[in-house]
């Protein structure tokens, strides 16, 4: 990679963090905060010190980093922690410059949702540009590590749920409390959509009597491949050819119709994929976050 490539992606990677950033620190301090809404993580513990110190929440979110960053220094190294100790310097300076702006909302439930979607975005940008916020993200990329059959969303709701209880004995809100559950939830399920992508896929499987009409109708008519996997029924002993292909979800109607039309007495299953790699989706050989 030339010089000037380097630089373009180093350009490319501070812009999104930033902007990440800006979400992130829009997500605390227009709607959570303001809220008394702790939604987990380092972030949450800075809204609980707030109430409890008065020092400003982005302030506290840079100091209860250090000692992570630390932890992140030792098991990834100093160019991982570059970009890391610069989004988590981007995300408590804006988070502390949107502060004074106030809620934009007081209904907690439209602010739980409005917070945790900025967060998540945010987050799951800084992810994909190879840094962290720093918190728990470094910890749950430590753990990622080891746990890699685990999504980061799943890690994510069970470290802050343990804070989000601890913030409602806290505060002495159950109604709170629950509220940020609501964000901590619906920030684990949009994170997955930006670092996942939502997999709207289907996995089908076709046992029929025309399979070389049907794979043909699906290679012409969908633009979509198949692959044929040897059979054998189980009480005729009879070898079939199985039918196997992956299809976004919009053309699964189409392929259904297919299968309709050409032999209405075959054996269908359609079933949702979850993570699918290879041509045309994911990179086999891509870090998962």
């Amino acid at each position: 990679m030339s010089r000037k490539n380097v630089w373009t992606k180093r350009i490319l990677r501070v812009v999104i963090i930033t902007l990440a950033a800006i979400l992130y620190g829009a997500g605390v301090s227009l709607f959570l905060d303001p809220n008394d809404l702790a939604p987990g993580g380092v972030t949450g513990i800075a809204v609980i010190f707030n109430r409890l110190t008065g020092v400003e929440t982005g302030t506290l979110y840079f100091l209860i980093n250090i000692p992570i960053v630390m932890l992140g220094v030792w098991k990834f190294g100093w160019k991982f922690i570059i970009s890391t100790a610069y989004a988590i310097c981007m995300t408590s300076m804006f988070t502390n410059l949107f502060a004074p702006f106030g809620a934009f909302t007081t209904e907690p439930l439209l602010a739980a949702l409005a917070g945790s979607v900025l967060i998540a975005v945010g987050i799951g940008m800084i992810f994909k540009a190879g840094a962290t916020t720093g918190g728990t993200d470094i910890i749950i990329k430590i753990l990622r590590i080891r746990y890699k059959h685990i999504r980061t969303g799943v890690l994510f709701l069970i470290t802050d749920f343990i804070i989000v209880s601890i913030s409602g004995l806290i505060f002495r809100n159950i109604n709170t409390a629950m509220y940020a559950m609501i964000a901590v939830v619906v920030t684990g399920k949009v994170m997955d959509i930006v670092l996942y992508g939502p997999d709207e896929t289907k996995l089908i499987y076709v046992i029929s009597s025309q399979p070389e009409e049907i794979a043909a109708r699906m290679l012409e008519e969908v633009d979509n491949g198949v692959t044929f996997l040897k059979g054998e029924g189980g009480y005729s002993r009879e070898e079939k050819k199985v039918i196997m292909c992956v299809v976004r979800k919009q053309q699964a109607p189409r392929l259904e119709e297919i299968v309709k039309q050409e032999d209405p007495s075959a054996f269908l299953i359609i079933t949702s994929a979850t993570e699918i790699y290879g041509e045309g989706y994911k990179n086999l050989f891509a870090d998962k976050m």
